[in-house]
């Protein structure tokens, strides 16, 4: 029995003709285990651009329809955020505000990517807070007060991050303790610990002008530097995607059209240098800015370029599936918080280096819940198996956007809080109906 594939409905048939008119594909000559004249299925993703305009168009319709929202929500809410803050005050989208909102976030969204992957398996981290504190005290404490080298209290830091992930995650992997009180009593213990290391004056300063002190404050102020990283993106973003059409190409398999590929990079350079062009009406490129970019880019590459990333998608789609499929789930699930913890150390740096000191309130306050709302804000799933790291970056914009749009129109904390939580509670509400839709559509 021949094997055909229907192309426009994107499965294989067998025992069915390809309907008349619809080119079919031929498997590349000497494939193994593949008869002649048999064709190979295809990547509906691969039809819809061919199809040009019309093909996005109605695979636009299709992915609304089935509840695939993606990041659309966020995306125009940003658009109606700007709107309407800059109605109320035209300082809004000055270059001062949007470079001063740029450094705000770097903090909170660097706790956000580390949050993610634990987002990503369907578990949650209550401790990247106190974490967060934990590593401005270990590093104001080791380089002033006992005079280590900052680059290695730095580090220190970031390793201290890690182990307390890795030791979060092996009593909930290995012990089998939820994740929930797990890392709830790591919230309370670390706290505790910040409080300890500081000792009793609570507060220790740190050099402005060191490592930690220039995280926030140090920007590259030639003018080539933004246009340069900018250049930067779009060659390796147009570079990357040529290799692949020309790799896919070598294999016999469907590639993105090049026309697909040249209207994505016209749009990420128009974004690019805009943001460039922004940045140096005021002070230039911040250089928070870059390693937050780097982070993302670096994390995003890790989840959907290697093994473990699809280990990380699999274990939140299914525990059991995934077992069976020889993931190491506890392995995975261990590393997971390892990373959390990386990323609120680091992301803690950035909170010290913002008041150049480190005190009792590092990692409390809204701190927790920004770093979880920046995470589902920006489209990542609080039920696993969906999201990006890129969701950091849209989810920590719009909140850090209310918050100085707010401050602009000089209204206060609490007002703040209760718009930050509508926005999640809208975001989860979203998250859930599109689910449901997915499901009734048969795609979930």
């Amino acid at each position: 029995m021949t094997e055909r594939v229907n192309r426009h409905r994107g499965r294989v048939d067998l025992g069915k003709s390809t309907p008349e008119g619809t080119p079919d594909t031929p498997v590349p000559a000497g494939t193994p285990g593949t008869a002649p004249g048999a064709v190979p299925a295809v990547d509906p993703r691969l039809l819809v651009r061919e199809r040009g305009l019309a093909g996005y168009a109605g695979e636009f319709t299709r992915r609304l329809s089935a509840g695939e929202l993606g990041s659309l929500p966020v995306v125009l809410g940003l658009v109606a955020i700007a709107a309407v803050f800059q109605g109320l005050n035209e300082n809004f989208l000055s270059a001062q505000n949007l470079s001063n909102i740029a450094v705000a976030m770097t903090g909170t969204g660097m706790m956000a990517i580390g949050i993610i992957f634990v987002l990503l398996i369907g578990e949650i981290d209550l401790s990247v807070g106190a974490v967060s504190g934990v590593s401005g005290a270990i590093v104001a404490v080791l380089s002033v007060t006992h005079g280590v080298d900052e680059w290695l209290a730095v580090l220190a830091a970031v390793a201290g991050g890690a182990l307390i992930g890795s030791l979060h995650g092996v009593v909930f992997a290995v012990i089998g303790a939820p994740a929930f009180a797990v890392t709830l009593a790591g919230l309370l213990f670390w706290q505790g610990f910040m409080l300890q290391i500081l000792g009793s004056s609570g507060t220790v300063n740190l050099d402005p002008d060191g490592v930690v002190g220039r995280l926030n404050t140090y920007y590259f102020t030639d003018v080539a530097a933004a246009h340069g990283l900018a250049a930067v993106a779009v060659a390796v973003f147009l570079l990357t995607g040529v290799l692949d059409i020309r790799r896919r190409a070598a294999a016999g398999v469907p590639a993105r059209p090049l026309a697909d590929l040249l209207l994505r990079t016209g749009a990420l350079a128009a974004v690019g240098f805009a943001a460039a062009f922004v940045l140096n009406q005021y002070k230039g490129l911040p250089l928070a800015l870059v390693l937050f970019l780097a982070a993302l880019l670096g994390t995003d590459l890790l989840l959907r370029r290697t093994v473990y990333g699809r280990w990380v998608l699999a274990l939140g789609g299914s525990v059991e599936a995934a077992r069976r499929a020889g993931v190491p789930v506890a392995l995975v699930r261990i590393s997971v918080f390892a990373v959390a913890g990386t990323f609120a150390a680091i992301g803690g740096l950035f909170m010290a280096s913002k008041i150049a000191a480190a005190n009792q309130g590092a990692g409390g306050g809204e701190l927790l819940m920004n770093v979880i709302a920046a995470a589902v804000i920006g489209g990542t799933s609080l039920f696993g198996g969906r999201g990006r790291t890129w969701h950091a970056l849209l989810g920590v914009m719009v909140i850090v956007s209310i918050q100085y749009g707010l401050a602009l129109e000089g209204i206060k904390s609490p007002v703040q809080f209760m718009i930050t939580g509508g926005v999640l509670l809208a975001t989860v509400v979203i998250d859930s109906v599109t689910r449901r839709t997915q499901r009734t559509a048969g795609r979930a």
